[in-house]
């Protein structure tokens, strides 16, 4: 296996998979990058080179945002990691496992809360903002603007307001059931 890792960016790789393995949930290429720079592991460009390398094998998912990319481990990716995982040193691991451990709220929090725009066929701007749970959505709902800089501010308000607009969002949706 010694041979699997002469090229440091395979470990590189693996650790990528590795860390997607080991959560329910997508991870932003700047969280996987806050581990990798943050520990001293690699540079900017070249983690940025192996999510693409993985990207382009089809061994990750990337799902683009207008700001950001969130990763997954695909069934590939799974099964190179079950053949190659076992070159990951121990200590290696114990950082990974670590740095998941102590940041898991705030990465899964970070993830959850979705928002994007686009121009629509009627010239108008279209807003997409989700709090998702894993995959599924908890709440999502599309709102249309006239110009890009409400649709950019609203996207930046939700990342801030959406624990308070769901919570009354579902009182008054409650309220009005009861009401009937």
């Amino acid at each position: 296996m010694a041979s699997v890792l002469s090229d440091p960016s395979t470990l590189y790789k693996l650790m990528i998979l590795y860390m997607l393995n080991r959560v329910k949930f997508p991870l932003k290429g700047s969280q996987i990058s806050e581990f990798f720079l943050g520990k001293g592991y690699t540079d900017f460009f070249t983690f940025q080179k192996a999510i693409g390398e993985l990207t382009d094998a089809h061994l990750i998912t990337e799902e683009k945002m207008r700001s950001s990319s969130r990763y997954e481990i695909s069934r590939e990716g799974s099964d190179a990691l079950g053949y190659f995982g076992g070159s990951i040193s121990d200590a290696i691991k114990g950082d990974i496992d670590d740095f998941l451990r102590e940041n898991k709220i705030r990465l899964r929090n970070e993830v959850g809360v979705v928002s994007d725009y686009y121009k629509s066929t009627n010239s108008d701007y279209v807003v997409r903002m989700e709090v998702r749970e894993g995959k599924n959505p908890l709440v999502s709902m599309e709102v249309s603007v006239p110009t890009a800089d409400q649709a950019e501010a609203m996207c930046a308000n939700w990342q801030n307001e959406n624990q308070r607009i769901y919570a009354w969002l579902m009182q008054e949706l409650l309220k009005s059931s009861q009401d009937v």
